[in-house]
């Protein structure tokens, strides 16, 4: 695998040393001239971070024979396949989050992809309506609670994070970041607007500080004693338990499944989408249809410590220790949609002032 490395997605990562190749050199120049169609190929532009997609390409080509090159990025990924047009190198976009996602596809910069193979391993809720982006991994929006300070079964529903008995309690990154706008846009369907608002300033009440800093940085101030539940993904627990420092924070916490009081747990994914310009489609389809498959699965799910998509495939030991949940049903299309409408209300409310 080739691959380029440009800034990355993940909270303060670190840039592994990687080698420059000549896709990747395209994907920043915006070659003014097509690149020559290799017959045995795929190029992918990622969001995603280098030790994440590497076993899964290498897996790929020892199976297929099928070389992959990819190009990181940390934004401007639409701004570069507009630009690029039908001259883009680029057949496939891996990204995380539905906004991302829904943000290709109003851009007028993937194409449909229609798959029997998709179809049976990929559930309706987890792929776009209309076949142009397909999922490949959830997380869970949850709550990390003090182990000390937060009985067990205290949580229950999102909707409970407004009562009162939770005031002075609460920490979590701005509401104006992009996981917390999803979370607020499932609210947002479940609730309408009128409700949602309340909610909003029902938890802003509760706030035990003002919103700032990232997930992790919540479970630090559980640790620290300044709040006792937080708002987070599932898998930063993953990434605290494999730093030193953060260790500890890790330790001070369980995680809750909380949902609404008529669906399930907030989920959002990363996923795949097919370039409406893919040089290599027949090669595109193949790496898409291999990254559902139980094998590519298992090895994404435990690279990334979120969990699979396919049907029957069991999530990576750690993950599964954290318990199980039901994930809301709604299409995540949807919500998508949903989303100017919900920050306009966290907006309204200045969640983060």
């Amino acid at each position: 695998m080739s691959v380029f490395v440009g800034n990355m997605e993940a909270e303060n990562k670190p840039q592994p040393e990687i080698s420059m190749r000549p896709f990747a050199l395209s994907a920043l120049l915006l070659a003014s001239t097509s690149l020559p169609v290799l017959a045995n190929e795929v190029n992918i532009y990622s969001y995603r971070q280098p030790e994440l997609i590497k076993p899964l390409t290498d897996a790929f080509t020892a199976e297929t024979g099928i070389a992959v090159n990819v190009a990181y990025l940390e934004k401007g990924m639409v701004e570069r396949l507009v630009a690029e047009g039908n001259r883009s190198p680029a057949d496939l976009v891996l990204t995380v989050d539905i906004a991302r996602l829904a943000e290709i596809v109003e851009a007028g910069v993937t194409q449909p992809v229609e798959s029997d193979v998709l179809k049976a391993n990929v559930p309706e809720i987890y792929h776009d309506p209309a076949n142009h982006w397909w999922g490949l991994t959830s997380r869970a929006r949850i709550i990390y609670a003090s182990k000390d300070r937060a009985a067990l079964g205290e949580i229950t529903t999102y909707e409970d994070l407004a009562d009162p008995k939770w005031k002075g309690r609460i920490c979590t990154r701005p509401g104006t970041h992009a996981y917390n706008v999803a979370l607020v846009a499932a609210v947002l369907h479940h609730l309408g607007a009128d409700d949602t608002k309340t909610w909003l300033e029902g938890v802003k009440a509760n706030l035990a500080k003002k919103p700032e800093g990232n997930d992790r940085g919540q479970v630090k101030s559980i640790w620290a004693g300044e709040c006792d539940i937080s708002l987070g993904n599932t898998y930063y627990m993953a990434e605290m338990l494999k730093d030193p420092e953060q260790t500890a924070w890790a330790d001070s916490v369980r995680i809750e499944f909380p949902t609404f009081k008529d669906g399930g747990t907030h989920v959002n994914i990363s996923g795949v989408a097919m370039t409406k310009s893919a040089p290599n489609q027949e090669n595109a389809l193949k790496m898409m249809e291999f990254l559902t498959s139980p094998a590519a699965q298992k090895i994404y799910a435990e690279a990334n410590a979120e969990y699979p998509i396919t049907p029957g495939v069991e999530p990576d030991e750690l993950v599964k220790s954290w318990g199980g949940f039901t994930a809301d049903t709604v299409n995540l299309m949807e919500l998508a949609k949903l989303r100017p409408a919900a920050l306009k209300l966290i907006e309204t409310v200045d969640f983060d002032g």
